[in-house]
């Protein structure tokens, strides 16, 4: 949070992560999955070999409606109020709000100590196929440690309502045994991949804004 003493007395002003502005919706995003992976590749025989590190991470790039200045103000003050990459907003993919899977019941995650890319859950509606399916958003914690997560094959819940994840990024801090996961609106935790903010206005006073994000790690 942003931080200011005033005659002796701590107020609070901004508080990370800021949720986005609502004043418009978005009108294009792109999306990275970003893994940490070196090749090698022999110029003689053009034989390879691949290793993977842990790094894995989002990238995004947004782009807003033509709008007017009352909307635009908005945006740009919300820019501003970040700080360059200082503070931290919560970014979802807008397609994406709603699971493909019927994804019923209240999912909670099933286990402590937990990390990687398989993550046991529990509490599912039992015995559902395609209770999420690939491409599916769940997350993991909330607020500032919220983390948004891809899921990469079709899941079916047990007679049990229970089921393991097999997800993207790997998760990186474990979750509390029975804390909540999230099916529907998953976002995650971002900041700017820049410190350097700009908008551009035409001769109609039509604004047109960009930013970059990159997961905050």
């Amino acid at each position: 949070s942003w931080r200011i003493i005033w005659k002796g007395v701590l107020v609070m002003a901004i508080i990370y992560p800021l949720a986005l502005p609502t004043v418009t919706g978005v009108a294009q995003i792109e999306l990275r999955a970003i893994n940490a992976v070196a090749y090698s590749r022999s110029p003689f025989t053009f034989s390879g070999q691949a290793h993977a590190y842990s790094g894995q991470a989002w990238q995004a790039d947004i782009t807003l409606p033509p709008m007017k200045r009352d909307a635009a103000e908005v945006w740009i003050s919300w820019l501003i109020a970040l700080r360059g990459q200082f503070g931290t907003f919560l970014l979802n993919d807008p397609s994406g709000v709603t699971p493909r899977g019927s994804a019923g019941g209240s999912p909670l995650v099933n286990g402590a100590a937990q990390t990687g890319n398989l993550i046991n859950i529990d509490g599912c509606l039992p015995s559902q196929t395609g209770w999420l399916k690939a491409g599916d958003y769940v997350q993991f914690g909330s607020g500032a440690s919220a983390s948004l997560h891809k899921v990469l094959e079709d899941v079916n819940s047990n007679a049990s309502g229970e089921t393991t994840l097999e997800i993207w990024p790997s998760v990186r801090n474990a979750p509390s045994d029975n804390s909540s996961v999230v099916t529907s609106s998953a976002k995650g935790l971002f900041r700017l991949s820049s410190n350097e903010q700009a908008w551009s206005v035409n001769e109609a006073s039509i604004y047109g804004i960009t930013f970059g994000a990159m997961e905050a790690i």
